[in-house]
């Protein structure tokens, strides 16, 4: 793994695209990701990204913003008076293009930095997304932090298969992120499970039913057809998940495997599909 250390001039990115209707900004603490040659990082979107990959491969660099906290002290006001004046309110999604809990976080500790400045300086809305249960070492911080704004945790389950074949294991196991929901849940925190992209599921009900019991607020259903930024699922069609996914079930290739995942989950749980559940809008019309 090649380590940088950068000095940026922003860490507030007023949201676009996907995230547009979900939070008024993304902020990441890391360019590129140690979780980027794990089974998330397989079909990870930002690969795709030219401004920052740079020519350099995927899964086999990380970028530190070093001045990331002081850059947030700066300019966080500024960003504040517009996010409520064009978005309803000052949100952010931490992180959209890496993930704050990998590897390199336990050397630099930017996104523990990050959150201490947030007390400080606190968003209306926060929402916390990571693949790894490594988020428990700042549960302490995450959950003073809640006290100064609503925040949401959001961690990246994607089904309940460990792996699909032919692909990396993930960053954690699932028990141990099902594990990490329910530690936040029982201390009082939104906690919401992602299948994101969403595999397919092998026990279906046995699975929305152990997250509902982990005190899971909502579930998010995002298939890489519209969660990935293309329309058709372009960019993740050019990774090895697609054929992963056919060799177990061609049917969850298709968004409507989404669809039929979706009325099982309502059974147990609120739902949400794609960038409605990100934004905490739920079918059965109920925020989380």
């Amino acid at each position: 793994m090649i380590v940088n250390e950068l000095t940026v001039r922003s860490v507030l990115t007023r949201a676009k695209g996907y995230l547009e209707d979900v939070v008024s900004h993304s902020l990441n603490p890391y360019v590129g990701c140690g979780f980027g040659n794990s089974s998330c990082g397989e079909a990870c979107y930002v690969q795709f990204n030219p401004w920052l990959m740079r020519g350099r491969k995927w899964g086999e660099f990380v970028d530190v913003k070093a001045n990331a906290v002081e850059i947030y002290l700066k300019t966080a006001p500024g960003e504040r008076d517009w996010g409520r004046k064009h978005r309803g309110a000052f949100s952010i999604f931490f992180s959209s293009s890496t993930d704050p809990w990998q590897p390199q976080e336990k050397k630099s500790r930017v996104t523990r930095r990050l959150l201490a400045a947030m007390q400080e300086l606190p968003p209306d809305r926060l929402i916390l997304q990571t693949h790894s249960a490594a988020i428990l070492d700042d549960e302490e911080s995450i959950c003073e932090l809640s006290r100064c704004c609503e925040l949401r945790v959001h961690i990246s389950i994607e089904g309940d298969r460990e792996r699909l074949p032919g692909m990396p294991p993930p960053p954690s196991s699932i028990e141990d992120r099902i594990l990490a929901l329910q530690g936040f849940a029982n201390r009082g925190l939104t906690s919401v499970a992602c299948l994101s992209p969403l595999y397919p599921l092998e026990n279906p009900d046995g699975f929305f039913r152990r997250l509902a019991e982990a005190g899971v607020r909502g579930v998010i259903l995002d298939h890489f057809i519209q969660g990935d930024g293309t329309p058709d699922g372009t960019r993740t069609l050019k990774t090895s998940l697609p054929e992963a996914m056919r060799k177990v079930n061609p049917a969850a290739l298709q968004l409507s495997y989404r669809d039929s995942m979706a009325e099982i989950a309502k059974k147990y749980l609120p739902v949400g599909l794609s960038s409605d559940g990100f934004a905490g809008r739920w079918q059965e019309g109920r925020d989380v």
